[in-house]
């Protein structure tokens, strides 16, 4: 990609470089296809069903990928709620699910009972319950938002347990391509 020049509102040259991030072209197509990451179940910005959280099922939601860039050899997903414990004052993020080492041609997971029904090779990380399952939004006070992180990366990671920061540390230098989605939910949602 080349440089992009354009003016700020003072009439100033800013001279940047302009990077599409996580996007593939498809040789000879000329068609320009991003990672994507998208659930039947809400929609971006949307609320998560209650038969995803603590107040209903519990059950890991239907998540699609597409997109994923050539080069790629697993994908990694996290799903993370910065808005704990409280959204008007927020103290950390709390981790749901961790699971990594997923097939590059995944075209996505179905809804599941604690994530269990993963492809072969995949391998779950510990959530912040400290479990290798899906844990579903049980916020204790208010709307949170939960944040559904997509990785293609160019290695597959060795096949063992990791915590968030562990799998943040290893997919370091290794991230094609990311997708994000966001849904949101607050306890007495339907």
């Amino acid at each position: 990609m080349g440089p992009l020049v354009k003016k700020d509102w003072h009439g100033v040259r800013i001279v940047g470089t302009f990077l599409a991030v996580g996007t593939l072209l498809f040789a000879g197509t000329g068609t320009a296809m991003a990672l994507t990451l998208t659930s039947s179940a809400f929609s971006a910005g949307g609320k998560i069903p209650s038969k995803y959280t603590c107040e209903g099922n519990d059950i890991s939601p239907p998540l699609s990928f597409a997109g994923v860039p050539n080069g790629t050899k697993s994908l990694a997903l996290v799903i993370d709620d910065p808005d704990a414990p409280d959204p008007k004052a927020p103290k950390l993020v709390w981790v749901h699910w961790v699971v990594f080492n997923l097939p590059a041609d995944s075209k996505g997971l179905s809804e599941s009972p604690s994530g269990r029904d993963l492809p072969k090779g995949a391998i779950t990380g510990l959530n912040d319950w400290k479990k290798t399952s899906y844990g579903g939004p049980c916020p204790p006070v208010g709307r949170h938002r939960y944040f559904h992180k997509l990785y293609a990366l160019d290695v597959t990671l060795p096949a063992k347990s990791l915590a968030k920061s562990d799998l943040e540390a290893a997919m370091k230098g290794h991230v094609l391509a990311q997708a994000e989605l966001i849904g949101t939910y607050q306890k007495g949602d339907p």
